[in-house]
């Protein structure tokens, strides 16, 4: 995908109800616009309605339907169940659910803290399940619905010091699997994609010795683009992705080639 889409062309979103958490920065942000920009309204569940996110909302107008941003921490079961509650009684429906949510906490594993350990199991994985649990009795009585989990390729491959955001993303990567061998026959279909190194906030914040060493193992010697990351779930929420569930879809240059 390169860009807006055409309603009724290829990629086309016209018509669909997306819920994407956490995200009015970075990898984040782009899936909303990318999604916004395919035809389809969001509904952004935050942990918070900054300015940041009506700035987004506003950027967004005119591209799809509209946006509603919900304040909403992942990690509750009321929260989560009010921000279902609020797409379906604003738009009638969702058809896809992405699940974007997601800290870092990094520390070696000898020094983590019990509250590193949780938060990001609590945030990235607890999240994921709770949100996909409530979407998915009104996808499966609709037979439709994609669901895309932002796991990583630390969740394929581990990293030092990030043995809880590891934990959590391979825990993602066994809930999308699973998840989709349940829900197949009733025509929702769940992917994941493992982003690799990411021009973020994130990975700015590096050393340019550690960049350098980084891009040395990546193949196209580069780091991506949020972008290219959305670009990917928006391909996996389209109609042309309906015959591919329980797959993981690295987008990381090459770097964990299998």
């Amino acid at each position: 995908m390169t860009g807006p889409q055409q309603a009724g062309g290829r990629g086309d979103l016209t018509g669909k109800v997306a819920i994407v958490t956490g995200g009015s920065r970075g990898i984040g942000q782009a899936i909303i616009l990318e999604l916004a920009s395919a035809g389809a309204s969001v509904v952004i569940g935050g942990v918070s309605d900054s300015s940041s996110t009506q700035a987004l909302a506003k950027g967004i107008q005119g591209r799809g339907e509209g946006i509603l941003a919900v304040k909403t921490d992942v990690t509750s079961v009321e929260e989560v169940s009010r921000l279902v509650g609020t797409a379906i009684e604003r738009y009638g429906h969702i058809d896809i659910l992405v699940n974007n949510a997601g800290i870092t906490r990094d520390n070696l594993l000898v020094r983590m803290k019990d509250e590193e350990w949780d938060a990001v199991l609590n945030t990235n994985l607890r999240g994921a399940f709770l949100c996909t649990r409530a979407v998915l009795g009104h996808m499966m009585k609709q037979r439709r619905g994609r669901i895309i989990n932002v796991a990583s390729v630390v969740g394929l491959g581990g990293n030092a010091g990030q043995s809880n955001y590891a934990a959590a993303k391979a825990g993602l990567i066994g809930l999308t699997k699973s998840t989709a061998r349940e829900v197949a026959s009733r025509g929702v279909t769940v992917n994941a994609v493992a982003p690799g190194f990411i021009d973020t906030d994130m990975t700015r914040k590096l050393s340019e010795q550690v960049k350098e060493r980084v891009i040395q193992q990546i193949p196209q010697k580069r780091f991506g683009s949020p972008k290219d990351v959305a670009q990917a779930v928006a391909f996996l929420a389209s109609s042309e992705a309906s015959y591919i569930t329980g797959h993981v879809l690295s987008v990381d240059g090459g770097m964990l080639m299998a």
